[in-house]
């Protein structure tokens, strides 16, 4: 994998997640956090922002012509490549000593996600994709192994993730959305970044999401397409530039997208 495009951007993510990891670990379930809540009503620690501007300097120091953003201190830069973080995915749960919390970090050149890290330190997990490089879940390239979509092609027998019926209430597709889970084999509300990485390991076949922001999106792309399925927002809009997700084994794509896409007057 060293030769091919991105290559080096992919090493680099990797090594951001370890520092990162050695932020976030240390102080997760230690019963000390301070929370506070920002204007959108969601909450964050410390451990977020120290854990964003890590990678901020980190970035800063190897690509320093690149943009960042991230969802703690916004956007700064102006390069077409732009490194995008979320530095706890799931901080929900990291408050709450809920171990489904993850750093996701990707890289976008122009529009096109070409690198993603997922790196889950509590549940021992990581994702990885670069471009052209397949799909793998390891701590390193050393020790990865290859992992790919499932091959179910009919809702009858699909598994659903999601993470929170309300907000298709809000999004005004909560009926449909239920009609969809009368008609798969099984649903289960695995949540945030986990739902879409077992669609990547084969374990999971839907994941849908009807509001979500780059940062929460970018890094799952890459992991999801090579691996072999296919993201798009619920209206069809290809990648992580939708507000909001539509993640299947790509057999179902079609099928889901025609039920759950916002109905046009």
């Amino acid at each position: 994998m060293t030769d091919a495009p991105y290559a080096d951007d992919l090493l680099l993510a990797l090594a951001i997640a370890d520092a990162v990891d050695g932020v976030t670990m240390p102080n997760f379930a230690t019963g000390d956090l301070t929370v506070e809540t920002k204007p959108d009503d969601t909450p964050v620690t410390a451990v977020d922002r120290a854990a964003e501007r890590m990678a901020r300097d980190l970035i800063g120091q190897h690509r320093p012509d690149d943009a960042f953003v991230g969802e703690e201190y916004g956007t700064t830069g102006t390069g077409a490549r732009r490194w995008v973080m979320d530095p706890i995915d799931g901080t929900k749960n990291f408050i709450r000593d809920v171990p489904v919390w993850a750093t996701l970090i990707s890289l976008l050149d122009g529009d096109d996600v070409v690198v993603g890290v997922v790196s889950a330190p509590a549940l021992h997990r990581r994702w990885f994709a670069a471009r052209g490089q397949g799909a793998w879940l390891g701590q390193s390239e050393a020790t990865a192994r290859p992992i790919h979509v499932s091959d179910v092609a009919t809702l009858g027998e699909a598994s659903l993730s999601y993470s929170d019926l309300s907000e298709w209430r809000d999004f005004g597709r909560l009926d449909a959305f239920l009609g969809l889970m009368d008609d798969v084999w099984r649903t289960r509300a695995y949540g945030d970044f986990w739902s879409y990485m077992m669609v990547a390991e084969g374990a999971v076949d839907i994941a849908a999401e009807p509001e979500l922001e780059l940062y929460d999106m970018g890094a799952l792309v890459p992991i999801v397409e090579e691996a072999g399925g296919r993201f798009t927002g619920v209206d069809g809009t290809p990648g992580p530039h939708g507000g909001n997700a539509l993640v299947t084994n790509g057999l179902l794509h079609d099928e889901v997208l025609a039920r759950l896409a916002p109905r046009r007057s």
